[in-house]
């Protein structure tokens, strides 16, 4: 279960890891690798922090657990997930392969690389023009119990946003072919642009329409102008960020035209051998948008007054009711660490796991194995902490400027502390899957992800027939906590089962110690927060640059406690895993 949001950018694992894993190293020096994985790591933290402050406008604008927020959520995900279905998965997993191939030919895949865009880029046409037409129905298919007035506004988002499926897939497959020549930067920094213009696409809309008021009738004061706007804006933000690979593709010198003829291109064979991968993100996907659909009910439970408290009818109890726009932004804040560190490690793991299983060497790959893990345990643990801490805070910063933002910054709030639970276990998970893609096997992880996909659907769906609609958010990050648990246990029971224990005491002793030294951080952190008002609705809650301050000051003391007592106790995963990321950063390794 990938988490998405409507920044533009897919927020699962391994877009910067497929990037440099599919350029050959021994076209790279040593020194090119490493800039290129610098430029490649310092796009996604600018877009990630830019997806941050893009969301935290969103609230001020329209809200955060508000029905126009939730409206808009809804419609602009749609298209991201089904990018990740089709380009994602597809663009990915068959193309790439042979993109490096036909890279090595004499033309360079001059003639290859034609076809192939020429032929991706009519199939997304053709294919986003059909899901367009069925915006309608689309929108009933995948929303629960939302009343004709909240679909014919979703509706009319769609009709903006649907068409960003083909800007993804141009998006998609340009990217592979830069990276498959090496060209690793534009593809990682594009989505920056489309930030940039979605930051400016909602300040123009406050500077217009002003910013969200609690107690008003969204739904009925909305105007077509706000749609095009806000939803117009959003789609040309990826339009840029596919349009702004056109430049670096044709500094490639390849000549690259309109052409058709698709017969003999391998895309068949490529097909059919990655087919186990295609299968893990179909399912994948396709419960995303089936779980989205469940969540989608706390929206109509706001609009229908149904709210957990005694003051159903007062808009602070409806504003306590997190909907997709919250479940959205609660995952965003909580995959960052693995996305930003974790990965980052996971790179260069992930090739000393591959020459280790290519040669038969088990004992350095369950080596590496332990290595990985124990590593990982430096920045998730403390992170699971600073979340933890931190949650009420970094609430508040995405839940609007309204006289509710309170109540919406505790409900994010809560969504933030039960999905922190399960982030180390989703890291760990993610890099044993990493293990069996090293021993070149598929299925594997194809079984674990259709396996956990179909019992979380499964238990969702029959969970959601006995809860009431406005609990339904936090039982979904209640089940995602779960079962990144679960497929954890899975996953490091079959490990162990097909390559031998890799030391599997030595990485819980390590997780155990720095979850220790994270919570001495964390009673250093809550006092500074208390300090600072974090539990008295105080300074920390006054205003989302106050909640930033609090937020800034409090993970910074918590930094340096627990950075001195880590390097007081000589614990040798801190350099582990401070090491390749200074390696990577040429100009903090004295390179």
């Amino acid at each position: 279960m990938t988490a998405t949001s409507s920044t533009g950018r897919q927020d699962g694992p391994g877009t910067a890891e497929r990037a440099t894993e599919q350029y050959d190293p021994g076209n790279h020096s040593a020194k090119a690798t490493a800039k290129a994985s610098a430029i490649m790591a310092a796009g996604t933290l600018i877009s990630r922090v830019l997806g941050f402050v893009r969301n935290a406008l969103l609230a001020v604008a329209i809200g955060s657990t508000a029905l126009v927020a939730d409206i808009f959520e809804s419609a602009n995900t749609i298209p991201n997930i089904i990018y990740m279905l089709l380009a994602g998965g597809v663009f990915n997993v068959v193309l790439v392969p042979q993109l490096i191939k036909a890279a090595k030919a004499p033309d360079r895949g001059a003639d290859y690389t034609s076809r192939l865009v020429t032929l991706a880029a009519l199939v997304m046409l053709g294919f986003t023009v059909v899901i367009t037409l069925c915006a309608a129905p689309l929108m009933s298919v995948l929303t629960k119990d939302w009343t004709p007035g909240m679909l014919a506004l979703g509706t009319a988002f769609a009709l903006w946003t649907l068409p960003q499926i083909l800007f993804y897939g141009l998006y998609a497959v340009i990217g592979q072919v830069l990276n498959a020549h090496g060209r690793f930067g534009a593809y990682m920094w594009a989505p920056v642009v489309n930030n940039i213009v979605a930051i400016a696409v909602i300040a123009t809309y406050l500077v217009m329409f002003g910013r969200y008021a609690a107690g008003q009738d969204q739904l009925t004061e909305w105007s077509t102008q706000q749609t095009v706007i806000l939803a117009g804006g959003h789609t040309l933000g990826v339009v840029l960020q596919a349009l702004v690979l056109f430049g670096p593709l044709k500094r490639l010198g390849l000549g690259l035209r309109p052409k058709f003829g698709w017969k003999g291109m391998g895309l068949r064979s490529t097909g059919r051998l990655a087919g186990y991968t295609l299968i893990t993100m179909v399912v994948g996907n396709v419960v995303n948008l089936a779980l989205n659909r469940l969540v989608t009910g706390a929206t109509a439970a706001r609009s229908a007054g149904e709210t957990p408290g005694p003051e159903a009818s007062t808009a602070m109890a409806e504003a306590a009711i997190p909907g997709l726009y919250a479940l959205n932004t609660a995952q965003l804040i909580t995959v960052l660490p693995h996305s930003v560190f974790v990965l980052s490690v996971a790179t260069v793991l992930f090739n000393q796991l591959a020459r280790a299983m290519d040669n038969g060497d088990l004992d350095s790959a369950r080596r590496t194995t332990s290595q990985g893990l124990r590593t990982f345990a430096v920045p998730m643990m403390f992170a699971l902490v600073v979340v933890l801490v931190l949650a009420g805070p970094m609430g508040r910063i995405f839940a609007s400027s309204a006289s509710t933002a309170t109540a919406s910054g505790v409900a994010i709030g809560q969504l933030l502390v039960l999905l922190a639970l399960g982030m180390p276990f989703r890291s760990a998970h993610i890099y044993l899957t990493r293990v069996f893609y090293a021993a070149e096997n598929a299925r594997m992880p194809m079984i674990i992800q259709v396996l956990i996909a179909g019992i979380s659907l499964i238990l969702a769906y029959v969970a959601s027939l006995m809860l009431p609609n406005w609990s339904l958010a936090y039982l979904m990050v209640s089940i995602f906590t779960v079962f990144h648990v679960v497929q954890f246990a899975i996953t490091h029971t079959l490990v162990v089962r097909h390559f031998g224990d890799y030391g599997f005491g030595q990485v819980v002793d390590t997780y155990v110690r720095t979850g220790l030294v994270a919570l001495v951080s964390g009673v250093a952190g809550g006092a500074v927060l208390w300090l600072m008002g974090g539990f008295s609705n105080g300074f920390a809650w006054t205003s989302i640059l106050t909640a930033v301050v609090t937020c800034a000051v409090v993970g910074l003391v918590m930094l340096v406690v627990y950075l001195v007592i880590l390097r007081l106790i000589r614990l040798p995963e801190l350099m582990s895993f401070l090491g390749p990321l200074l390696r990577r950063v040429p100009a903090l390794s004295g390179r």
